[in-house]
């Protein structure tokens, strides 16, 4: 059996949560990086013997459109899934649903699936440092539990998560980040972004209407040259306050 770790992890906090639950089994991994612009998904066909974990980011209680994309290449052929939304400790929401629903549609067997709390990608003081020691024994145990259920080989076909269908309106933080006189125009973002929203011949320009505020060109500037506008930050920040600030559990559905 291999292990399939199918992510979409613009700043990496999505990809920590896959690891450590991959990690706890004991077969070959395989990594898939859905946001690896130039991947040809539709080539990848599992089998019932592979175990694939799929693990996204809650955009506004749904899954991202360019993750559900190159979801949509991919061929199950009777495999199992772990579904795995993360979420920066306001809501999933609808992400579990929308993603057992396309994966059954394209022939995986969903066995469970698990909603954990990473540091908000934009807004970094809501759970800040997560996933964090509590977390990582919690996914560690959540993983544990999978195992019993593969070895006891139960029946997964209701597998139930919660979600509402139809999903909620997809709608993410309009934040596109801005670009400071310290970048030195080196191209990764422009290669990184994963809708082709910068520039490759002027990384300075963003086309905004394509930007899907995933963070990604502000985790990996090396020169840490992009941001998102301070006063923009703060107003979303105080909206979401209340909603954000209690601290959220990890949750599993078997």
């Amino acid at each position: 059996m291999n292990v399939f770790e199918i992510y979409f992890s613009p700043t990496g906090g999505t990809k920590k949560v896959a690891d450590l639950i991959s990690r706890q089994f004991d077969y070959e991994r395989i990594e898939l990086d859905l946001l690896n612009a130039i991947e040809d998904f539709s080539k990848f066909t599992f089998s019932e013997k592979d175990l694939c974990i799929i693990a996204v980011p809650s955009f506004g209680g749904r899954v991202p459109t360019i993750a559900m994309s190159n979801i949509k290449k991919l061929n199950g052929n009777a495999s199992k899934v772990i579904l795995v939304a993360t979420y920066g400790n306001r809501a999933y929401e609808d992400v579990l649903l929308e993603l057992k629903d396309t994966l059954t549609t394209l022939g995986f067997v969903c066995i469970a699936a698990i909603a954990a709390v990473t540091e908000h990608s934009i807004m970094h003081q809501f759970a800040t440092g997560r996933p964090d020691l509590q977390d990582k024994e919690e996914l560690i145990k959540f993983s544990d539990e999978i195992k019993e259920v593969l070895k006891q080989a139960k029946d997964t076909k209701d597998l139930y998560v919660p979600g509402n269908n139809p999903y909620k309106e997809y709608n993410v933080i309009p934040l596109v980040p801005e670009v400071s006189e310290e970048c030195e125009k080196c191209g990764l973002c422009a290669i990184k972004c994963p809708v082709n929203a910068i520039s490759k011949e002027n990384p300075t320009l963003v086309e905004k209407e394509k930007c899907i505020s995933c963070m990604r060109c502000v985790a990996i500037c090396p020169n840490k040259s992009r941001s998102v506008n301070k006063e923009l930050l703060l107003a979303t920040s105080k909206k979401l306050e209340k909603a954000c600030s209690k601290r959220k559990m990890n949750e599993i559905f078997l």
